[in-house]
Order: C-alpha cells, then structure tokens, then sequence
C-alpha cells in the first residue's frame, strides 16, 4: 500500500480545507513547493496534488504551480481539479504528471468519461467524493441525488481501474475512516481503491493495508504532525 501526502493548492498556497468548505481553509504555507520537495524528500513515491481553483471554477487554475512541483519532487504526481475536458486530460498528463483524477466528468459526461478510459486507462483516477452517502461534483460544492456505492459499481463496469473514494464529512476534520463504507467498496469492487477523507492515525494506516487499500491519502494529519511520514511509510513496507 502507498502513503500518499496530499497537497491542496487554493490562491496560489497551499491549504487544507475542512469538509470541503471553501470557507474554511488553513493555509499551511504560500509556496506548494516548499511541501511537494519535503514529502519527497522523505521518500514518499506517490504525491496528490489538488487544483481548489480548478475544482470550484472548472478550469486549471494553478497548472504552472503544478508543473514547478512535478519539475521539483522525485516522486510519481497524481493531479486533480479543474479537468472537465479531453483536451484538460491529455495537457495535464503532458505536463509530466503521472496519472490525471477526474471527477465531475465522471458523473456529468459519460461519454468522455468513456473517450478516457479508452485512451488513458492507466493513468486515468476517477475520484468518488461521498457525502451521506451521496456523490458530490464541482469541487465538492453540490451535491447529486446518486447513491454513492452505484456510482462506484458503475464506473468499474464502464471499466474504471482505479478509483478514489473520499469521505467528504471526515476529509480535513482529524477524525478517521469510516470503514464500514471502505470496506464494503473493497470486498465488492475488485479494482484497486485509495482512500481519501479523515486518515489521522497510524491505525487509520494499518487498518486501510489490512482491508486491502491501495493507497491512504493523507493531509491534515501531515501538515499538523499527527502522523510522521517516514513512520507511516514503514509500516506499509
């Protein structure tokens, strides 16, 4: 399993947001970077980096911001927000990032989400965000009618190889994984997951390689030092 630090890109710094409230950002520093050359410095192998900006306004807002990290980290860059088109798709994994999320586009625009996964299976995410158990879209910033687990079970069978599932009421908030809902996609999904949203401890950690995980994105817990990195990756080793 990989530990994934998250970085999270709002006005040009980086932020944690909670619950994916606009309103309600830390801003741990004004350079992304700073925190993109010390997780690799670390020896972290994977790296998420957020477009805020480009979630919200449906555009690449901080592509340059993105391209600075991917030029300084030696890690492999997953990179989301913003990419509502084809051609957002195929620019972003240009600019040298290694796998491109999705998320609007899965539930809005079947017929790209299909182009996709036809012509970028292996490096396309597509990013489930959950909230009640509900999907949400646009940046976290509405919410849809659809039941979250179906949406999950649609996109594999569309064929889908890789998806993140977010637990928005516990992303920013320090306060764990909702396993009950982690498991259920795992035991039933046979694709691999990441998981997103609350990872706070080094239990979260342990228990998400237990129950089969491919990966545990962290973010706050870093930023407040609840969880060593170095420390997290041994454990998944």
């Amino acid at each position: 399993m990989n530990v994934i630090p998250a970085i999270d890109i709002l006005d040009g710094k980086c932020v944690r947001l909670l619950q994916g409230d606009y309103s309600k950002e830390t801003i741990f520093s004004d350079d992304p970077i700073e925190f993109a050359i010390r997780w690799s410095t670390f020896g972290a192998k994977w790296m998420h980096v957020i477009d805020l900006d480009g979630a919200r306004l449906g555009n690449k807002v901080n592509a340059s911001i993105i391209k600075n990290i991917v030029n300084a980290s030696d890690c492999s860059i997953q990179v989301g927000g913003g990419i509502r088109s084809y051609d957002d798709f195929k620019n972003t994994l240009d600019s040298g990032v290694n796998r491109v999320i999705v998320g609007t586009i899965a539930i809005k625009d079947k017929l790209l989400l299909k182009s996709l996964i036809e012509d970028y299976s292996e490096e396309l995410i597509v990013s489930l965000d959950s909230r009640d158990g509900f999907a949400q879209i646009e940046g976290w910033t509405e919410s849809t009618s659809l039941d979250s687990f179906s949406v999950i079970q649609e996109l594999a069978y569309m064929g889908v190889k890789r998806i993140i599932y977010t637990d928005v009421e516990r992303d920013g908030t320090n306060s764990g994984i909702n396993f009950k809902s982690i498991e259920k996609i795992i035991n039933n999904l046979h694709i691999p997951v990441i998981v997103a949203g609350g990872v706070t401890t080094l239990d979260d950690i342990k228990n998400l390689k237990s129950c089969g995980a491919e990966g545990a994105i962290i973010g706050r817990a870093l930023f407040d030092g609840k969880i060593d990195l170095k420390e997290a990756m041994s454990i998944v080793v």
